[in-house]
């Protein structure tokens, strides 16, 4: 029997995003993996992002790469990633939004290789890796300091997002009953996590760890812009998730944690 392999979906949200968006391109398009799905979701940009996006399709050399566009208007980030959601056809779908891209041409290769793919019902329900931090130019920065651990849980995230939202590629299915609370604006992603980790615990579903650098990071993202009002978010977050007294302490070793790095 001939052995299919698991198609990845990338999701790409963009708004005005020219200036970053071609080495995000660049890294899907070098990927040696053939069965990827990017999807692109605009917010309607007014510079020259659809231009770029265009472009990108025009060259497109992997016809196992199928690309699909929308561009219309939305309520946000999070908005236009449940949107991504709502489109995706792959069998796991990641989020790599402009100015970040994959770590290396064999970054999607390579990960398939750790999913140890069977059928869709039987496969892990998240895979997840580390993270590099680039600058505006994509250079390489340093590496993201909150490390993957080597088991991942839903109660990991209580010491703050060990995983990179980037690195961290979901089941389809299970993405599709787990979507962004759009009554967070900045710290939406770290909830998304944490309900996803819950829900694959309560499946008993398998939680794979593929010990590979995944994504180069763009470190100036929304959250890094708005990193007073992401924490308050992410205190009500943990509130939510693992109750007042744990949300309060792991706030406090946050702030000795940041001393003696200092």
């Amino acid at each position: 029997m001939k052995r299919t392999y698991p198609l990845i979906t990338i999701a790409t949200v963009t708004f005005n995003a020219d200036e970053v968006l071609e080495r995000t391109f660049r890294s899907v398009e070098a990927q040696a993996y053939p069965r990827i799905e990017h999807l692109i979701v605009d917010g309607g940009s007014t510079d020259h992002t659809l231009s770029i996006v265009r472009q990108y399709v025009e060259r497109n050399t992997q016809p196992q790469h199928n690309i699909r566009i929308v561009s219309e208007s939305d309520k946000g980030l999070y908005d236009a990633m449940n949107k991504a959601i709502t489109m995706c056809e792959g069998d796991y779908i990641v989020f790599l939004n402009a100015g970040d891209k994959l770590h290396d041409n064999n970054t999607i290769e390579e990960l398939v290789k750790t999913i140890d793919w069977e059928h869709r019902g039987a496969n892990p329900a998240i895979v997840y890796g580390e993270t590099d931090l680039v600058d505006a130019d994509g250079k390489f920065v340093r590496h993201r300091r909150l490390q993957a651990p080597e088991k991942l849980t839903a109660h990991s995230f209580l010491s703050g997002m060990l995983v990179c939202h980037q690195s961290f590629y979901v089941r389809t299915d299970l993405a599709k009953q787990v979507r962004y609370d759009l009554s967070y604006r900045f710290s939406a992603d770290y909830d998304w996590c944490v309900r996803l980790l819950q829900r694959a615990e309560r499946r008993r579903m398998r939680i794979v760890n593929t010990h590979l650098i995944l994504t180069d990071y763009l470190n100036e993202g929304l959250t890094t812009k708005n990193h007073r009002k992401s924490l308050i978010e992410r205190f009500r977050i943990m509130k939510r998730h693992y109750g007042t007294f744990h949300a309060i302490g792991a706030h406090l070793w946050f702030v000795v944690r940041g001393v003696v790095k200092r």
